[in-house]
């Protein structure tokens, strides 16, 4: 991530709320891949605001993303899975995460742990529940699934041996354009495997290097992006008879400003305190055409972003269809 201080545009403070928070994801006017790894909670100003002060973000689609992620799992309880050996890695993210929230948010929120029983409340959703750390019965659904209907954030348990990261746990309702049921049991070479230009540049094996040398209780972050159509959060390779047709359609579609969407995923990396899994949360966030639009600066760096990317990774991202259509809109207003 960039360093350069941003000068906000003096308009900023009129625009909406998901625009002055959204975490747009270019500094120039190219965009190559790149670890792009930060401290986490450090406030990143833009163009429009700022965003990234929490560790766990809330804004205003909270509930409607998790009765969302509530109708996924219900459809396909396979985007859960819980290898055996990752179960203390699972309540050590949710006592984490759970106490992190409510330091953060402690006008709704609030946590209480004594020896293993914990108290929870969310005053967002009206709930109060206690539970024994350590006791899958003590939560209706287990651990992992609970800790899915409170944060919005796709989440994800990498366990560490043979010097090596291995996706052994998780929780993911929102993915974009993967599979994590196909990706469980991988290794993180495995994974990023088919990611084009990382191998040559050696991308993903520093990226593992760095994890591994995390210490307890260090939290970093990164950003990743790409484009869905429509406010579509869950684009998995399960439901791409769902929305792939609409990559071939919407260049030509008049409503392309208001259906094409950035797609920003803000990724914390957190080496858990007790059980030394690495923790992996991946917040989706989703913001039209039309109000990138309404950020001066965010226009142009995006039409220049999407007309320079090279073809090969415009091809993995999925967009070389519609891109140069995106691009010519952006910047010709």
């Amino acid at each position: 991530m960039s360093t350069t201080i941003i000068e906000t545009d003096p308009d900023a403070a009129l625009l909406p709320e998901r625009i002055r928070r959204f975490p747009f994801p270019f500094a120039t006017d190219t965009y190559r891949y790149s670890a792009n790894v930060e401290p986490a909670t450090k406030t990143a100003p833009t163009e429009a605001g700022s965003w990234g002060a929490h560790l766990v973000d809330i804004d205003e689609h909270y509930l409607d993303e998790l009765a969302e992620r509530a109708k996924v799992l219900n459809r396909d309880p396979s985007r859960v899975n819980v290898l055996p050996h990752m179960r203390p890695a699972v309540w050590d993210a949710l006592t984490t995460l759970l106490s992190s929230m409510a330091d953060d948010y402690p006008d709704t929120m609030f946590f209480h742990r004594e020896g293993n029983v914990c108290q929870w409340k969310n005053g967002l959703q009206n709930l109060e529940v206690e539970f024994t750390v350590g006791d899958d019965s003590s939560l209706p659904e287990g651990p992992l699934r609970f800790l899915g209907s409170q944060i919005q954030d796709d989440i994800i348990l990498l366990d560490v041996r043979e010097d090596t990261l291995w996706l052994d746990a998780g929780l993911v309702t929102f993915a974009a354009d993967w599979s994590f049921g196909f990706d469980v049991g991988m290794n993180f070479l495995e994974i990023h495997h088919p990611v084009p230009r990382v191998k040559e540049e050696r991308i993903i094996s520093r990226a593992e290097q760095f994890l591994l040398r995390l210490q307890p209780g260090e939290q970093f972050r990164r950003t990743n992006w790409t484009m869905t159509i429509g406010r579509r959060m869950d684009t998995s390779t399960e439901t791409y008879p769902e929305w792939g047709r609409d990559r071939s359609t919407i260049a030509e579609d008049p409503a392309m400003p208001e259906k094409l969407h950035l797609r920003v995923e803000v990724q914390h990396l957190i080496r858990l305190p007790h059980s030394g899994a690495l923790l992996f949360l991946v917040r989706t966030h989703l913001l039209p055409l039309a109000d990138i639009a309404r950020v001066p600066a965010w226009r142009e760096k995006m039409g220049n972003v999407l007309a320079e990317l090279p073809d090969d990774m415009a091809e993995y991202k999925g967009i070389i269809r519609y891109r140069k259509a995106a691009s010519d809109w952006l910047l010709a207003r």
